[in-house]
């Protein structure tokens, strides 16, 4: 049986890129694959914000790894875990890279920057790790794994820091050598030219992540051309989900009943469907 690690091995290195977006609870990662997406992003953020608490190392790897463990069980999806900084030292890594592919995760994300880190798009300095280190790191999770198509990928956060291409293009080639299964570049720029420039002075080295959350007119299919290998919606769900139950609780309220609601909000047999209600029924039965 290929192994959700094998499965996404393939899609990184298929001809044309891979689909993930972003979950973070076994339900929406359940959407996601509904959805007809290729992979579940184990989204950072979304899991922060789904406690209510900012993207900004609050929670710990417990609390990551647990909500990564619900979408395994509840897709049949390789789950690919953003996992921050690495939630401590090498030590630290070395365990989550092994608690992680224990519970069926297929891959771990790791970023470059200090702990503890803030989201990329907040309007803060970002403090970036010394490249060495992080490469050293890097070595250290690959050297951790069991599973030997456990994918580990190194996130490149200069060009969100302001550091420029060259350094962009210089952690990422250290980050290879240091074992990167992929390279996730990222960039908060309203176009994708950054991402393009980086993509096309990379030439493929190692599969190549990218996450159009700012430039989000990049449709896929450019993406691909241009040479990506996975494009991550890493938060569009959760910010729809905010948004739909605001305008629904407040209509509710504003009306005194939820008549003009019911048309689209999902039925509770939707619910039912989603949660697998029949299969337990005919266990207890």
């Amino acid at each position: 049986m290929t192994t959700s690690s094998a499965r996404l091995r393939e899609l990184l290195t298929a001809p044309q890129a891979a689909r993930a977006a972003g979950a973070h609870d076994g339900l929406t990662a359940r959407l996601v694959e509904e959805a007809g997406f290729d992979v579940v992003w184990a989204s950072s953020f979304e899991t922060s914000a789904s406690r209510a608490l900012p993207d900004m190392s609050l929670l710990t790897m417990t609390d990551y790894l647990q909500a990564a463990s619900w979408m395994v069980q509840s897709t049949s999806l390789p789950v690919l875990a953003d996992c921050d900084t690495g939630f401590g030292n090498r030590l630290n890594i070395a365990y989550t890279v092994r608690q992680y592919e224990a519970a069926g995760v297929a891959g771990i994300c790791l970023e470059d920057k200090v702990f503890p880190k803030k989201n990329s798009f907040l309007a803060v300095g970002q403090t970036l790790e010394d490249p060495a280190e992080f490469a050293a790191r890097i070595r250290v999770a690959k050297q951790a794994q069991h599973n030997p198509e456990f994918v580990v990928v190194a996130r490149v956060e200069a060009l969100i820091a302001g550091t420029g291409m060259a350094d962009a293009l210089a952690r990422a080639h250290q980050y290879a050598d240091a074992g990167a299964d992929a390279i996730l570049i990222h960039s908060k720029s309203q176009e994708p030219h950054e991402i393009q420039e980086f993509l096309e002075q990379w030439q493929r080295r190692t599969p190549v992540v990218v996450v159009p959350t700012t430039y989000f007119r990049w449709k896929t299919e450019e993406a691909s051309r241009a040479g990506a290998s996975l494009v991550i919606y890493a938060n569009q769900g959760l910010r729809a989900a905010v948004q739909a139950v605001r305008d629904v609780l407040l209509e509710i309220r504003l009306t005194g009943d939820s008549t003009s609601s019911e048309d689209v909000i999902a039925p509770v047999k939707e619910i039912f469907r989603l949660t697998d209600v029949d299969t337990w029924n005919a266990l207890e039965s």
